[in-house]
């Protein structure tokens, strides 16, 4: 009778975990716009970047620098951006996205932030000490940078019952190091409509 009980358990349990909710995931494109919450993601972090540089690069301020360094392209270091809104946004990522943008234009040459410097310093002082003579290469010899852009990214949230819009204000700024003039500063607005169907009972 034990074992009866067993095998009918056994099948009950068999038989009701394949009738459960399964999973399914499917490959899509990168690059492909998809919005399941409504809150930032990639393709809000990489528009805004490439619109922003884009607007930056446009500017004024890139032609007076190559008349006063006489044609030297400009060496841009990017710096922090602050996440002041109330959800998660990996900064990292859009800081990436920014460096993206900057080295595909060609306009700008950008150079490596302050925890990438310390990794490559640690990397030649290594090689002075254990490299080939002729494959060492030199301390002191970094690219010093002209501009540091800077930044951070807000939200505002409205909400009334299954309905709520979320609005994104990213403001970034362009700054001379050695003079600490503002040479640019750009924004971007995104506003999004998040509706939820009520379940019906």
């Amino acid at each position: 009778m034990f074992k009866v009980l067993s095998c009918l358990l056994f099948i009950g349990i068999f038989v009701f975990s394949g009738c459960g909710p399964s999973k399914q995931v499917t490959r899509i494109d990168s690059d492909t716009t998809v919005d399941l919450s409504g809150r930032w993601n990639d393709t809000d972090s990489r528009w805004v970047a490439e619109t922003m540089i884009s607007d930056c690069l446009g500017h004024v301020w890139i032609t007076n620098h190559m008349t006063q360094a006489k044609g030297a392209i400009p060496v841009v270091i990017v710096g922090g951006i602050r996440n002041k809104s109330t959800e998660h946004i990996a900064t990292q990522t859009f800081i990436s996205d920014i460096e993206r943008a900057f080295i595909n234009s060609g306009k700008v040459r950008p150079v490596a932030s302050k925890s990438e410097r310390s990794e490559i310093r640690e990397e030649r002082a290594d090689q002075s000490e254990n490299a080939a003579i002729e494959t060492i290469k030199r301390m002191g010899r970094e690219q010093g940078a002209d501009y540091m852009m800077t930044g951070e990214i807000n939200t505002i949230e409205d909400r009334e019952g299954n309905k709520q819009i979320v609005f994104y204000q990213t403001d970034l700024t362009l700054t001379n190091i050695e003079s600490n003039e503002k040479v640019w500063i750009g924004q971007e607005k995104i506003k999004k409509f998040i509706g939820r169907k009520k379940f019906k009972m």
